[in-house]
């Protein structure tokens, strides 16, 4: 069976480029960064030429950059190091996040409410999963120590706002963190214009590596080390410098800084060719977010009268890789947390799809998928109807 890949959002193939660039560090450039010797000053130096390239990339002269092992670690890093720190530094002891983060956010932040004291409070979001400025500006006060808007939501697509958010935050003297894991793949961040005092980003969402990520750290903005030991990434996260990933990412991240204006206007025409055509074709079908301000490459719907996860086995079986939902909750019988935070009801939002696309999306497949899903939602709708008829 010819396979159709469509779940870029969950993770990308590795770039042969970036593969290419990693390859020498795993053999004979092996060398402990840490060690003194011609062996470990190559991998120190290949290292730094990394976060060179990536402060570059990202106009981030006035940013640390700390490796990480993705994504999660970042938010973790971030959420945990800032607020723990400026509890300690301003007394204050609040934790702000939007009611649609990933898992990495919201779990971190509800673990330092149970374990740490901390006070944690979610802003509600409209119905297009984008957060109000007026009412984030209402709820700051001398108690919240740390705000976490994500920029891109992985389930439904919608784009924050965030240079607005930060600097309504910073107005208030409050840190402000944006997880950037899914929009930095697709925008061109320039954090010198942003002015986040945390940014966190993974390298597998845009053809780099699995396993390494990074926290982007203003200079002189608190930060307390989750993981202590050695004095790598400048005491802020010790532990032995994964140089090849590291290699990798910086590689990665500068090939997609080259064309992500290209390719966005390519990958735009064929989500709205997906939007219509389900929209079209598949009554009791609606678009999950908001319908322009979305991430390019990102088509998220639910539909009436059946179950996310059946939609997911059976385009599987038909040799379409979607997803229902966030890739973390595979599997999960329960609605989606985001969507039932924009106001979906339950029985609505457990019927969700997303389908995400990549480089190597092509129209054809597109046309293939519109093809297709309207036969596959008929279907298992007709299934369910005579299971409760039973």
């Amino acid at each position: 069976m010819d396979r159709i890949y469509l779940d870029y959002a969950a993770t990308t193939p590795v770039d042969q480029q970036v593969l290419e660039a990693m390859l020498p560090y795993f053999s004979h450039e092996f060398g402990n960064p840490s060690s003194a010797h011609y062996y470990g000053q190559q991998a120190d130096g290949a290292i730094e030429q990394a976060r060179r390239a990536i402060k570059s990339l990202f106009n981030a002269d006035d940013y640390d950059v700390i490796f990480t092992s993705g994504g999660s670690e970042s938010d973790n890093l971030a959420l945990r190091g800032a607020a723990l720190e400026q509890r300690k530094r301003t007394g204050a002891t609040k934790i702000l996040t939007s009611s649609v983060e990933h898992d990495a956010i919201t779990q971190t932040a509800s673990q330092l409410q149970q374990k740490s004291g901390f006070i944690y409070n979610e802003l509600r979001v409209a119905n297009n999963g984008i957060i109000n400025l007026s009412y984030l500006e209402n709820q700051l006060t001398k108690q919240v120590a740390l705000v976490s808007i994500i920029y891109a939501n992985n389930e439904i697509g919608s784009i924050n706002p965030i240079k607005e958010a930060a600097k309504i935050c910073h107005e208030k003297g409050i840190l402000f963190h944006t997880d950037a894991v899914q929009a930095a793949a697709h925008l061109q961040i320039d954090l010198d214009e942003l002015e986040v005092d945390y940014l966190s980003i993974s390298a597998h969402k845009l053809y780099g590596p699995k396993g390494i990520g990074l926290l982007f750290k203003k200079k002189f903005a608190p930060l307390l080390p989750q993981i202590t030991g050695g004095a790598q990434e400048s005491g802020f996260r010790a532990g032995t410098s994964n140089v090849p990933l590291i290699v990798g990412m910086a590689k990665a991240l500068e090939i997609n800084f080259g064309k992500v204006e290209s390719e966005n206007i390519r990958l735009v025409k064929l989500r709205d060719k997906l939007i219509t055509g389900v929209l079209q074709n598949i009554a009791g079908s609606y678009l999950t977010g908001d319908q322009m301000n979305r991430l390019s490459n990102h088509a998220s719907f639910v539909f009436e009268g059946l179950s996310g996860n059946e939609l997911l086995i059976a385009l599987d079986m038909a040799g379409f890789a979607v997803s229902s939902g966030s890739a973390c909750k595979v599997g999960n019988p329960k609605p989606s947390e985001v969507l039932l935070a924009l106001g979906i009801k339950p029985d609505l939002a457990i019927g969700s799809l997303r389908i995400t696309l990549g480089k190597f999306s092509t129209i054809e497949e597109i046309d293939s998928l519109i093809s297709l899903l309207p036969e596959v939602v008929k279907r298992l709708r007709n299934e369910k109807r005579s299971e409760n008829g039973r």
